[in-house]
């Protein structure tokens, strides 16, 4: 069993990292290169376990929690005796090459170094790296305290132990392991994402449904039929031949766009960027931390209802 873990990256990943593992015992070193960045994920870290203390999900105290997290601005240090090392850094293949170059010649020899990459494809992470074998994509979905899966991404030199080990820390923390043998770009859940993604975006475009709609038709609808039976799951419960011939009729009006929509340029070019300007698609009549904290009480709820059913 893994029990020290490092993270680099103290931003909104890397806090959130910090917070599950220390929850889960291990003692947690995070880096980053900036003394601020540190000090706001300290806070940051205090503010997610008392969330959690509110909503019954904390084993542990603040204090308690904050005792087994360490922080540093000296990333060789940090990784000197990890046994799990997992990079959050900006999602530049340079950056991150540069990263993997220096915690493998800092770590212990038989550290996992783990990347929590979105769509960089592994193998070019971990090309000319004397560890390459031990290095592995590992992308959690945020917030990673709330939501269990975890993407465990073979790149070409990745070994079956690397691959193995990896799975059985995420076990051991209560993540599930989504094992990705190919690495293609944006593995599952990004691939998935951006294909409903896209379909909404033409949805609203051609005019077939408002904005507002459209959001409510996936939130309450596919969304929530999706939190308890998959896609896979739903095909069986409808019938295989039932959803062929769906398949055939619908697939060709699709959209098949290999650009990003307009509708991000029109709302950008408003000014309306999301939470942080107060307006996006929506628009949000309070801070940012409160739009978050909403959605983060109401992911922790439906945990709690998923976990009631199926015990």
């Amino acid at each position: 069993m893994m029990r020290t873990v490092t993270v680099i990256g103290a931003g909104d990943m890397g806090h959130g990292f910090a917070v599950h593992f220390a929850l889960h015992g291990r003692e947690v070193t995070l880096v980053d290169h900036r003394r601020s960045n540190l000090d706001e994920a300290e806070e940051r870290i205090r503010e997610v376990v008392e969330f959690h203390d509110e909503e019954g999900l904390a084993p542990a105290s603040p204090d308690e929690v904050l005792d087994r997290v360490s922080f540093t601005l000296d990333r060789d240090a940090g990784v000197s005796d990890a046994e799990f090392v997992l990079e959050t850094v900006p999602e530049d293949l340079d950056v991150k090459r540069e990263v993997f170059e220096s915690v493998a010649a800092a770590a212990p020899s038989d550290a996992v170094l783990a990347s929590n990459t979105s769509g960089i494809p592994v193998t070019d992470i971990a090309a000319g790296n004397a560890a390459a074998d031990r290095i592995v994509g590992c992308h959690w979905w945020y917030p990673p305290y709330l939501l269990t899966p975890v993407e465990v991404v073979r790149g070409e030199a990745t070994s079956d132990e690397t691959m193995d080990r990896t799975a059985a820390f995420l076990e051991d923390v209560d993540r599930t392991p989504v094992v990705v043998e190919r690495d293609v770009p944006g593995f599952v859940w990004n691939r998935v994402q951006n294909a409903v993604v896209r379909e909404c975006m033409h949805l609203a475009e051609e005019g077939v449904a408002s904005v507002e709609d459209i959001n409510a038709a996936v939130r309450d609808g596919y969304a929530r039929r999706t939190a308890v039976i998959g896609p896979f799951e739903t095909i069986d419960v409808g019938g295989l031949d039932l959803y062929r011939t769906v398949a055939g009729n619908l697939f060709p009006h699709l959209s098949n766009a290999d650009e990003p929509s307009d509708l991000f340029d029109e709302y950008l070019e408003r000014g309306r960027g999301g939470i942080e300007d107060g307006a996006g698609f929506f628009e949000y009549d309070a801070p940012a931390s409160e739009v978050t904290r909403r959605r983060d009480e109401g992911l922790a709820a439906l945990g709690r209802a998923l976990d009631d059913r199926r015990d």
